[in-house]
């Protein structure tokens, strides 16, 4: 608190990936202030570097601050927006309105992290101080510890420990009224240029998410109403809608994890294993985050050091054709092209893509997590990181290097009737089942008959899948017999 500020002084609300009103704990610790509340978001690219928001996050986040800006405005509030180094542009606001004190939501990533540290060393000389709430995961990552007080390296035990600890607080609900001062100086929220112009490829998006908070409770409620149910067979299969979609919600903090957890629980009489499966996933999502804040290199760099001098392919062709949705690999171009048109891919068919661009074609799992960091609403730094490492087999608690995803019979098991094929790859609309997810192995008066040519229709398979799956195996066994060595 600055203790020189006089009774009238404001606090400021420091929104970040929390944009939200219910359950919020710093703006909670603010309006117990009894002081006038400045809600303010910043939009820092130059603290975030390579990790600034992508393409397809900042789609998101132009509605999502719009949204956030609206609710505000109907309990008496306004949300400032301004643009630069936080370490700056906060401090400054700081000496502006007078402000008392910063209440903000912890951020995990590394980059923000500093961020942090900086703005807060900026607002102490100037008397104010930055205080700091857990507003974007379930526990305080740096309170989870083993037996002996060291740090899990393993999702079971991890998750077993987070159940311990008991059942969650109740979520708050929103204020009705958020006393505001008369706001100072903001950025125009069109002005920050978040929305695609020319081309405006967002129409896929626009035509999928309603987003926001109250969009937010929706989508759980509508999910937890009927796909969880039988959740833990339906989330893997891709042709059909059974999983819930709420990653980008929850990244952007439109819903808390916590309010997700305990709005699950109270559907506990009647879901069963759907339920249990859908609340691991939460919890996995919490372990990404908490291997992020104890490995801040995770994005960069494999947690296993020995697997940095794998050796991996340059190959920009492929990479470009994995990109685009052309590989000749039915599933994985489906699950490129459908991230490409919503900003959002099938998790099981999330799996079988990266697999086959770091395993198949050896290329770097950097290069997929950077592509997907720019492609996905829902793209989140801990978790991308993490998924990226499991299924390169680098990572803590990966799965063995020697497993590699067959994505013609992860196809053929997860997507029996080439639905999802069928719906992001139309040039095979017309295939047989039997080799919708290989039309290479179709005889050719069977592509005649559906109108397949390839080469031409659709693409060759860019890997020979046998020659491919020996040729990773043989790297990666290389890089583990010299670690051994």
């Amino acid at each position: 608190m600055n203790k020189g500020a006089d009774a009238g002084a404001p606090v400021i609300v420091w929104f970040r990936q929390d944009l939200r009103l219910q359950d919020h704990a710093a703006l909670n610790a603010a309006l117990a202030s009894g002081r006038a509340v400045l809600p303010v978001y910043v939009l820092d690219d130059d603290s975030s570097g390579a990790w600034a928001v992508g393409g397809a996050a900042r789609w998101w986040l132009h509605h999502s601050l719009a949204s956030l800006a609206e609710n505000l405005t109907t309990r008496g509030a306004t949300l400032t927006l301004r643009r630069g180094p936080a370490a700056e542009v906060i401090p400054a606001l700081a000496r502006e309105t007078g402000a008392a004190e910063v209440h903000a939501g912890r951020m995990h990533e590394p980059w923000a992290r500093q961020a942090d540290d900086a703005t807060a060393a900026a607002l102490q000389r100037v008397g104010v101080e930055l205080r700091l709430h857990r507003t974007a995961t379930l526990f305080d990552l740096d309170s989870i510890r083993t037996k002996t007080g060291g740090i899990y390296g393993v999702y079971t035990p991890f998750a077993r420990t987070c159940r311990a600890l008991g059942p969650l607080h109740p979520p708050t609900p929103a204020p009705d009224h958020v006393p505001c001062p008369a706001p100072p100086q903001s950025d125009r929220l069109e002005g920050w240029g978040l929305l695609p112009t020319h081309p405006d490829w967002a129409g896929g998006f626009r035509e999928t998410w309603q987003v926001g908070e109250a969009a937010a409770h929706d989508r759980l409620a509508g999910f937890l109403s009927k796909a969880v149910h039988g959740y833990d067979t339906g989330r893997n299969l891709p042709g059909q809608p059974g999983t819930s979609m709420v990653s980008p919600h929850l990244h952007w903090g439109e819903l808390s994890p916590g309010q997700v957890w305990h709005t699950a629980e109270q559907a506990a009489q009647e879901t069963g294993k759907g339920l249990e499966v859908f609340l691991s996933e939460i919890l996995w999502r919490e372990f990404a985050a908490y291997l992020l804040w104890h490995n801040p290199h995770m994005p960069e760099q494999p947690l296993r050091p020995d697997f940095a001098r794998l050796a991996v392919r340059d190959d920009a062709g492929d990479l470009q054709a994995w990109q685009r949705g052309q590989t000749g690999i039915p599933i994985v171009d489906a699950g490129m092209r459908q991230l490409w048109q919503l900003g959002w891919m099938h998790n099981r068919v999330r799996m079988i893509a990266a697999s086959f661009l770091v395993k198949q074609l050896l290329l770097p799992w950097q290069a997929g997590q950077a592509y997907f960091w720019d492609t996905l609403v829902d793209a989140d730094l801990a978790s991308n990181a993490a998924s990226w490492q499991w299924i390169a087999g680098c990572g803590i608690d990966s799965q063995p290097f020697f497993r590699v995803f067959n994505p013609v019979s992860q196809g053929e098991k997860f997507d029996p009737d080439g639905a999802y094929v069928r719906a992001w790859v139309p040039e095979l609309g017309r295939m047989p089942d039997k080799f919708v997810h290989a039309p290479w192995s179709a005889p050719q008066t069977v592509l005649a008959g559906a109108g397949v040519e390839l080469g031409r229709t659709y693409p060759n398979p860019i890997a020979d899948l046998p020659q491919a799956r020996q040729r990773a195996l043989d790297a990666y066994r290389t890089t583990v017999r010299r670690a051994a060595a």
